[in-house]
């Protein structure tokens, strides 16, 4: 059973060494945890759609790269393309690696990873409104820009949990075991 104070706790609730054991997360953040994982399948899901919709992405920016740079070789657009291809399949790993990390620190306890996740979901939030408005470079085609929703909208709900009472709780008790 969680107990949210360090004072509060049982005594089979210390190990071996006569240290507080960690106690398990509250339901709201072990629901979060959850969350984070699915929002790590959604993000490698919405690799896949990237790669499979890439070719007609790719064609509209090498048009207006055309436009814009009408001097550019076809071994330039070319090169261009696969750094493009390579850049969406880094930043996508990057962010699946981000959802796995921020989950297992949040899983133990670490203010600082509901705070940085935060940040991330900001971070993430922007750059979907910015991309799906056409502002930074073409905007999605319309499977990415379902999966990029989803994946705020799992962020968001993830958020919402990490900042609950109970969870306010379990991170404050997990911070004053650690200090």
């Amino acid at each position: 059973m969680y107990q949210p104070y360090p004072g509060d706790q049982s005594p089979q609730q210390y190990g071996q060494s006569g240290r507080l054991a960690p106690a398990a997360p509250p339901p709201p953040v072990a629901r979060a945890v959850q969350l984070m994982y699915a929002g790590a399948a959604a993000t490698l899901i919405g690799i896949v759609i990237s790669l499979t919709t890439e070719s007609s992405v790719t064609s509209r920016l090498k048009t207006q790269l055309l436009k814009r740079s009408p001097n550019l070789t076809p071994s330039q657009l070319s090169t261009f393309e696969h750094a493009e291809i390579v850049l969406s399949i880094v930043s996508g790993l990057i962010g699946v690696g981000l959802w796995i990390w921020m989950a297992q620190m949040n899983k133990r306890g670490r203010n600082w990873a509901r705070i940085t996740s935060t940040v991330f979901f900001g971070i993430e939030t922007l750059g979907v409104l910015v991309s799906a408005s056409g502002v930074g470079a073409l905007g999605d085609a319309g499977p990415i820009r379902f999966y990029n929703i989803l994946v705020v909208l799992i962020g968001l709900a993830a958020l919402i949990l990490l900042w609950r009472r109970q969870s306010s709780d379990y991170f404050n008790a997990s911070d004053a075991q650690r200090y």
